[in-house]
C-alpha cells in the first residue's frame, strides 16, 4: 500500500484507479490512517488497526474527503487508536462514531434544554439556524467542523448581509459555548477568533418628507390586519413581537394604556405603554369586528398574526410609486385630475407606474430607486417614535421609559417616572408625526377613492 504524508495538494493530484477498482494509500504521520480512492473519484478516510486476538485487521470508516479535512481525519484516527488501546472493539468504536451528534442535533438540544427556557427570543435562533446554518453544516458531525467552515459560512453570508453574518457567527459561538458547559463538546470553540464585519448603529427613521406618502400607502393597504399592525407599531414604538402577540386583556382602551407582562418583554420588566388617542380610535373600531383573545389574529399554530413582511413590502412599493408621481407632477405641470389619476395608479397598481410613465421619467432623468424605502425596516418604526419624541423636546429618560429601554445608569430614573409625562411626550410626538404626514385622524389618511367601473 503506497505511503505518503497526506496533504491537500497530494490527495487532489492522486490518479484515479481503473474502472471497478480502488486504490488504498496510508498516511505516514498518523498510524492506521488510510485513504481509499474509487474509480469514480470518491475519496474516503478510514482507520485500519490490528485488534488483539483478531485474525485480521479491522477497518473503521471515518468520513469522505474533502467534507472531512485531513486534520479532522487525523484527529478521528487518533481517537480510534486510543479506543483500541483501551480495549474497545471495532463495533463499539463504530457505535461511538455514529453516536456523535451532528450540528443540527446539538442545536436541537440547545434549543430544548437551554434557549426555550432562558430566552424569549429563542424562535429567532431557530429561524437563523434553519435559514443560514443548517443547509450547509447541519448534517456535519461536530468533530468534522473546523474554524474554516464557520469562516467560510460567515464570508458567504457577508456578501449580501454582513450584519446578519455576524448574528450567525454569534449563534454558532453561543451554541458551542453551551455545549462545553453541558459537557457535550470537548475542545476549543471553533468559532472563536473569526473576525466580524464592522457594524454601524442604525439611525434610520421615517423623515418628515417621507411621511405623507408612507401614510397614503398605508391607508391603501387592503389587509386591515397589516394596516392596523403597522400603525400600532409606529404609534406605540413597541417591539415587533409584542405588537404581534398583543391581547385584548392587556389593553385598557378607556385609559389609553397597554400593559405588557414581564414574561413578554425583552428585558424581563413589565411595560406600561401609553396609547395616543389616534390609536385608541383605531383599536376601539377594531374591537367591534375582531373575535378571540388576539388583537391581530392569525391562521397559524401560534394563533396570532405572525408574518407582516409581505404587507410591509406592499406598503413600501406603493410609497415608492407615490414618490415618483409626486416628483413628476410639478415637472409635467399636471392639473388636479391628472394628479388624482396618477396617484390612484400608484396606490392600487404601483407595479405599473414606472412602465406607464417611462417617457416622463426618462425625460426628467429621474431614478425610480431614489424614491424607494428599501432601507426602511419594520424595526425602524420603533425608532421613528423615539426620534420624533427627541425632536420635540423629550428627555432621554422619557424616551427610555416609553420604549422600555434598560440602562444600568438610567433604570433608577425610569422607575421613578410617572406615566403622565410619558403620555404627554408620546401624544405630542404622535400629533406632530401625523401632522407632518398630512393626517389629523387615522380615518382621514386615504386621500383618493378607488374608481368604480
Amino acid at each position: 500500500m503506497p505511503k505518503f504524508s497526506f496533504s491537500k495538494k497530494a490527495i487532489d493530484s492522486l490518479p484515479l484507479p481503473p474502472a471497478g477498482k480502488r486504490a488504498n494509500y496510508t498516511d505516514t504521520k498518523t498510524p492506521g490512517l488510510e485513504l481509499r480512492v474509487t474509480s469514480k473519484g470518491t475519496k474516503t478516510f478510514s482507520c485500519q488497526r490490528w485488534i488483539k486476538d483478531a485474525a485480521r485487521p479491522e477497518r473503521v470508516t471515518l468520513g469522505r474527503y474533502p467534507t472531512m479535512t485531513i486534520e479532522q481525519a487525523r484527529k478521528a484516527a487518533l481517537r480510534v487508536n486510543g479506543a483500541i488501546a483501551e480495549g474497545n472493539n471495532p463495533a463499539a468504536i463504530r457505535r461511538q462514531l455514529r453516536g456523535e451528534p451532528t450540528l443540527s442535533e446539538l442545536f436541537h438540544d440547545y434549543l430544548e434544554r437551554h434557549a426555550k427556557k432562558q430566552k424569549r427570543t429563542w424562535s429567532e435562533d431557530q429561524r437563523c439556524f434553519d435559514r443560514y446554518i443548517s443547509p450547509s453544516l447541519g448534517r456535519r458531525k461536530l468533530s468534522s467542523l473546523a474554524r474554516r467552515d464557520f469562516a467560510t459560512l460567515h464570508a458567504n453570508i457577508s456578501r449580501t448581509a454582513p450584519v446578519q453574518a455576524n448574528r450567525v457567527l454569534s449563534l454558532c459561538s453561543r451554541l458551542f459555548s453551551w455545549a462545553l458547559e453541558a459537557s457535550l463538546w470537548e475542545g476549543a470553540n471553533p468559532v472563536a477568533g473569526i473576525k466580524r464585519n464592522p457594524e454601524r448603529e442604525r439611525d434610520r427613521f421615517l423623515q418628515a418628507s417621507e411621511l405623507p406618502r408612507f401614510f397614503q400607502a398605508l391607508a391603501a393597504e387592503p389587509s386591515d390586519t397589516v394596516r392596523d399592525y403597522i400603525l400600532t407599531s409606529l404609534l406605540t414604538g413597541a417591539r415587533r413581537s409584542n405588537v404581534l402577540s398583543m391581547r385584548w386583556e392587556e389593553l385598557d382602551l378607556e385609559a389609553g394604556e397597554w400593559r405588557i407582562p414581564d414574561s413578554k418583554t425583552k428585558n424581563g420588566q413589565s411595560q406600561l405603554v401609553t396609547m395616543p388617542p389616534q390609536l385608541v380610535t383605531v383599536l376601539v373600531e377594531r374591537r367591534r369586528h375582531v373575535r378571540g383573545p388576539w388583537v391581530f389574529p392569525g391562521t397559524g399554530k401560534v394563533g396570532h398574526f405572525a408574518d407582516p413582511k409581505k404587507g410591509w413590502d406592499r406598503i413600501k412599493e406603493r410609497a415608492q410609486a407615490l414618490g415618483i408621481i409626486h416628483a413628476l407632477a410639478p415637472l409635467e405641470e399636471w392639473q388636479d385630475p391628472e394628479v388624482t389619476d396618477a396617484a390612484e395608479m400608484a396606490l392600487y397598481h404601483p407595479d405599473q407606474v414606472v412602465k406607464h410613465y417611462a417617457a416622463q421619467i426618462h425625460r426628467h432623468e429621474l431614478e425610480p430607486a431614489t424614491f424607494a424605502l428599501t432601507d426602511l425596516r419594520m424595526h425602524d418604526l420603533r425608532r421613528t417614535l423615539g426620534s420624533w419624541q427627541a425632536k420635540h423636546g423629550a428627555s432621554l429618560a422619557i424616551i427610555g421609559k416609553s420604549l422600555n429601554h434598560k440602562s444600568l445608569k438610567a433604570t433608577a430614573i425610569y422607575a421613578r417616572l410617572d406615566i403622565d409625562p410619558v403620555r404627554d411626550s408620546v401624544t405630542r410626538a404622535v400629533d406632530n408625526l401625523l401632522a407632518a404626514g398630512g393626517v389629523s385622524e387615522p380615518g382621514e389618511v386615504l386621500p383618493f377613492e378607488r374608481k368604480t367601473s
